[in-house]
């Protein structure tokens, strides 16, 4: 529980900066990835960053376990990506704005598949437009969100909402598509 880890206890805390600098070492040394201060990565995460396909990881952002990320993808500053999120920034990426939080089995993916019929899927070209997400956006547990995607700043992805086209700022969606539900204001 990542969050956890701005409550620790000095003795706790200065145990624990010294393991995520562990963490945060080996990340960088095997991937492109780039982590700001006061980060911190649970161990069982799977951050993915070749060089082309950047991870950048913003101040005080808190990615939890059994995470599955695939740059490109940029962090605002505190983020918090709970366990069970799969991103994929296909070739355009991924930006999540400061202070968005994505909860549990959330899935974000920036790339299609052609589907013309006189090919097999699997031989046509991807595409990929990319997703941005704003700041203050909450996506809820389980929400889909695909390529080509604008979440404006303040919006909230209601529990399972499959999202197929842009979230104006400040409003509630949900559903399969997702619909607008109401304003958060």
């Amino acid at each position: 529980m990542p969050w956890l880890y701005d409550t620790l206890k000095p003795a706790q805390r200065e145990w624990a900066e010294a393991w995520q600098a562990e963490v945060q070492s080996a990340l960088v040394d095997l991937e492109t990835v780039e982590i700001g201060s006061n980060v911190f990565i649970a161990p069982e995460a799977q951050i993915f960053a070749e060089p082309g396909r950047t991870v950048r990881i913003g101040d005080g952002v808190r990615i939890a376990a059994d995470c599955v990320l695939h740059g490109p993808i940029t962090f605002g500053n505190h983020v918090s990506v709970n366990h069970h999120v799969t991103m994929d920034g296909g070739s355009a990426g991924i930006t999540v704005g400061a202070h968005t939080r994505i909860a549990a089995y959330a899935t974000l993916y920036a790339f299609n598949h052609g589907m013309a019929t006189d090919k097999l899927v699997r031989e046509q070209p991807v595409t990929s437009s990319g997703i941005v997400l704003g700041t203050d956006v909450w996506i809820g547990a389980q929400a889909g969100i695909v390529d080509g995607v604008t979440v404006g700043d303040g919006a909230v992805v209601g529990m399972n909402a499959q999202v197929t086209r842009d979230v104006e700022p400040y409003v509630i969606v949900a559903g399969n598509p997702a619909e607008p539900i109401g304003p958060r204001h």
